[in-house]
């Protein structure tokens, strides 16, 4: 049964193109958003809405795979993404729905999510933990200013 919500609000010194850009690049979405510990690889991606995507987390220090997957249902360029995500994994059943919201402000992004349905296992805390980590390295990502 899934009932857990998590929701993060933050400001990142980017545009919120780059941000949106983050979202739906698989090549950027394996770097930043598996947590502190975890690889990630994106094996399908059709960013549009109705499309959907496949990935996996790996575990670097076990080397244990989650795969999980998705379908988006709004895309809004640089203002809103929600999709969905469901593991493969039965013991973690339901479908959870993350809701990306941008919001451009004086000194870059305001970035709100929720994510709802969190399968019952997985402890809210750790969700928490997990999406603080990836939106560390999300910040790492869009706000360096690479010239070259």
């Amino acid at each position: 049964m899934a009932t857990g919500t998590v929701r993060f609000h933050r400001v990142i010194r980017a545009p919120a193109e780059r941000i949106y850009r983050a979202f739906l690049d698989a090549d950027a979405m394996a770097k930043w958003l598996p947590p502190n510990g975890f690889t990630g690889r994106v094996h399908h991606m059709e960013a549009k809405v109705g499309g959907g995507f496949r990935m996996s987390f790996t575990n670097f220090s076990n080397q244990q795979a989650h795969a999980f997957g998705g379908e988006y249902l709004e895309l809004v360029p640089h203002e809103r993404i929600s999709y969905t995500d469901r593991f493969d994994d039965p013991k973690l059943a339901g479908v959870m729905k993350t809701t990306v919201s941008l919001r451009a402000t004086n000194f870059g992004t305001e970035l709100n999510i929720v994510q709802d349905g969190i399968p019952e296992p997985i402890p809210v805390e750790a969700c928490y933990l997990g999406w603080q980590e990836s939106l560390a390295l999300l910040a790492k990502l869009v706000e360096a200013e690479v010239t070259e």
